[in-house]
């Protein structure tokens, strides 16, 4: 199968986006959520009090993330995945001793800059140059990191915090970086990847590569922002708040975890997918319907209690990680071009980073008032609803403008 034979073909560098992906899982708000119940009581922290902590330390990442992410222009990837594995490395071993709110914070701003910033950014802006004309194939590949990380890192954490405490683990965590994730990574990335057509001299896809003012100044690119920012905004505040969501349910820890592979199951399917529907029809065109199953996802978390939402809501939540993952790596290049990409996708991650902060923090202030957690699931419905028919019209915009571009 053709598939196969581009797996194959180009396995090195698929499987290092791979990689790099899923150790951003580290720094990911599934994980850190897991030592949440143990921080709080540990420093004597309500819901809202560590909300807004964790909201303000990503968002003083998300202020630093386009800075940063500028690197992915001026050095190789393999020099800058090196660099910040390391570094996310040493913001583990400081969780594992961390013994203050001041240095809780610092903590936190480390591991969601170089964990769900730098990392994810890393892995899709290098898939994103190695591959043109089957990028949303290749985009969804690596991007099954993200899932495998949600499926085994969770309750992981829950069976090696139980035996050795929480500090431990993530000390494991950090030998894991360093052991395995560095040495494994930089011996695939020996050799960097062409592009097949570059390589055999074909000309490129006709794409205008605007620089990142550009995009800033272009309306297009806040409307397609405002409907991809839903995704990390709801998926984190309800996995930063889930041992308040399991309490509030009756449900266990355990169960919750255990739902974790089947958001996982369904992101890998959906991510596969949506990569081969993206290689033939656009990422553009495809963009409308990527907030529909986390609209359906919203309403069974705020209208079922039972202990089987639980399965019901990450199964969907998975279908909309997968979507929004594969289509989040193909969008940006394929509207803006390559050569400013990682500039760009910077300020993307940047502002996804800024709203996986402010959904933590809004939604624990809204828990200490005693608002309905079912009102606030309900709204994030509508929310998404709302956007779906927003990117439907954006996206024609978009589709003529580039035909014009491609004609002129």
């Amino acid at each position: 199968m053709a598939f196969f034979a581009f797996v194959r073909a180009n396995f090195r560098w698929l499987l290092a986006g791979f990689l790099i992906t899923a150790f951003s899982g580290f720094g990911q708000t599934f994980f850190i959520g897991l030592s949440a119940g143990y921080v709080r009581q540990e420093f004597d922290l309500s819901n809202g009090e560590f909300g807004t902590l964790y909201m303000a330390a990503t968002l003083a990442s998300a202020m630093s993330l386009p800075w940063v992410g500028r690197s992915l222009d001026r050095y190789s990837i393999p020099r800058v995945a090196a660099v910040v594995m390391v570094l996310l490395a040493a913001f583990c071993i400081a969780m594992a001793g961390v013994s203050s709110v001041i240095m809780l914070f610092f903590v936190i701003y480390g591991l969601r800059l170089f964990g769900q910033g730098m990392m994810s950014n890393t892995s899709m802006t290098a898939v994103g140059r190695w591959f043109d004309a089957q990028r949303g194939r290749a985009i969804s590949i690596a991007g099954l990191g993200f899932p495998a990380a949600e499926a085994t890192l969770p309750i992981s954490f829950v069976v090696l915090s139980a035996a050795f405490g929480w500090r431990v683990t993530w000390l494991m965590a950090a030998a894991a970086l360093v052991l395995v994730a560095l040495p494994l990574i930089m011996a695939l990335l020996r050799k960097e990847r062409t592009p097949q057509n570059m390589a055999e001299g074909e000309a490129p896809k006709p794409v205008r590569h605007w620089t990142r003012a550009e995009v800033l100044r272009d309306p297009a690119f806040w409307i397609m922002s405002a409907g991809v920012l839903a995704p990390p905004f709801i998926v984190t505040s309800v996995l930063f708040h889930q041992v308040y969501l399991v309490e509030l349910r009756g449900w266990t820890l355990e169960l919750f975890a255990s739902a974790f592979a089947v958001m996982s199951m369904f992101a890998v399917i959906s991510s596969l997918i949506l990569g081969t529907l993206i290689d033939r029809y656009s990422a553009r065109a495809l963009l409308p319907f990527t907030l529909l199953p986390l609209t359906v996802a919203c309403l069974i978390l705020g209208l079922i209690h039972e202990s089987y939402a639980a399965f019901l809501f990450m199964g969907l939540m998975g279908i909309s990680n997968g979507f929004m993952a594969t289509l989040i790596g193909a969008l940006w290049p394929e509207v803006y071009g390559t050569r400013y990409l990682g500039a760009v996708r910077s300020v993307v991650f940047a502002l996804m980073v800024l709203s996986s902060a402010l959904g933590p923090g809004l939604v624990g202030w809204l828990i200490d008032l005693k608002v309905s957690f079912d009102y606030q699931m309900i709204g994030m419905a509508a929310y998404c609803l709302v956007m779906s028919g927003a990117l439907t019209f954006i996206a024609r915009r978009v589709h003529q403008r580039m035909a014009l571009q491609a004609a002129g």
